[in-house]
């Protein structure tokens, strides 16, 4: 509860401070977004097979809220395989976007979020529901490491909606480590004269955050760890192609029972 009631406030206060700006911004700025469709070959998700080895579409849309620093999102998670209907679940997020220090080389970007799990199969009022909630803070610095490495954190608290549900024992903290580089390839092609790889890398200390149904828990320790490669092709008209590779490697089998995994992402985003 101690850590909760911190994160709580660092939401309130971080909030707070960015409020007046906020409202100064919204009377001169524009609704921005992004609708996206991304298939993925296998959605793992904070190192959960969350449909087995079976793939999953996600369609979502973000909405940039006047330029206020604030923005809501909906993000679909749609089976590809049977047996997992149940399992299809929405996301929606309500965030803002800040930074602190702006141009010093501690800059840190921070993003607060609130995230409603729900899945629309099953009732959001009886026992058997899976829908939970979260609050969670990402920290990033992009100029306290020369050369372009990104190093972020996101503290995340996960609780279920419904207290006595099949996810009851989703109660719990992670934290997750990450570091992005955007490699830049020149002279790729003669259209492309400039081409970004988005390295990125995480880890996570899962301490004690388990959403599968009926689970029994997991160890407090370091979950899993993330590579990934990706990045983005202009095909005009506001349209942006994002093909991806990741793997995970499983530190803990109370998590994920297979050492290794691998899947594909292939996006495609309209932004207005």
């Amino acid at each position: 509860m101690k850590k909760k009631g911190i994160l709580l406030a660092v939401v309130v206060m971080l909030g707070a401070a960015g409020f007046v700006q906020a409202e100064e911004q919204a009377k001169k700025g524009e609704l921005h977004g992004a609708i996206d469709v991304t298939y993925l070959s296998q959605y793992i998700w904070r190192g959960f097979e969350v449909f087995g080895k079976h793939g999953a579409i996600q369609p979502s849309i973000n909405l940039d809220l006047f330029g206020t620093g604030f923005g809501i999102s909906t993000v679909a998670h749609v089976p590809m395989g049977s047996g997992y209907v149940d399992g299809q679940r929405w996301d929606y997020s309500l965030y803002y976007h800040n930074m602190l220090f702006e141009g010093e080389a501690y800059q840190t970007d921070y993003t607060l979020s609130y995230v409603y799990y729900n899945y629309p199969r099953l009732s959001s009022h009886t026992r058997c529901s899976w829908d939970l909630q979260e609050i969670n803070a990402m920290l990033s610095w992009p100029k306290i490491i020369p050369g372009g490495v990104v190093p972020s954190y996101v503290l995340v608290r996960l609780w279920p909606s419904n207290s006595g549900s099949d996810v009851s024992q989703a109660a719990g903290w992670a934290h997750i480590f990450m570091l992005d580089y955007g490699w830049v390839i020149k002279d790729l092609t003669p259209e492309i004269p400039e081409q970004v790889l988005n390295l990125h890398a995480e880890i996570v200390y899962n301490d004690g955050a388990d959403p599968r149904p009926f689970g029994t828990g997991v160890d407090h320790d370091l979950s899993n760890a993330v590579l990934g490669i990706s990045t983005n092709f202009d095909l005009g008209h506001n349209l942006t192609f994002t093909p991806g590779l990741y793997c995970q490697k499983t530190l803990d089998k109370s998590v994920c029972e297979h050492d290794s995994l691998f899947w594909v992402s292939l996006g495609i985003k309209y932004s207005f």
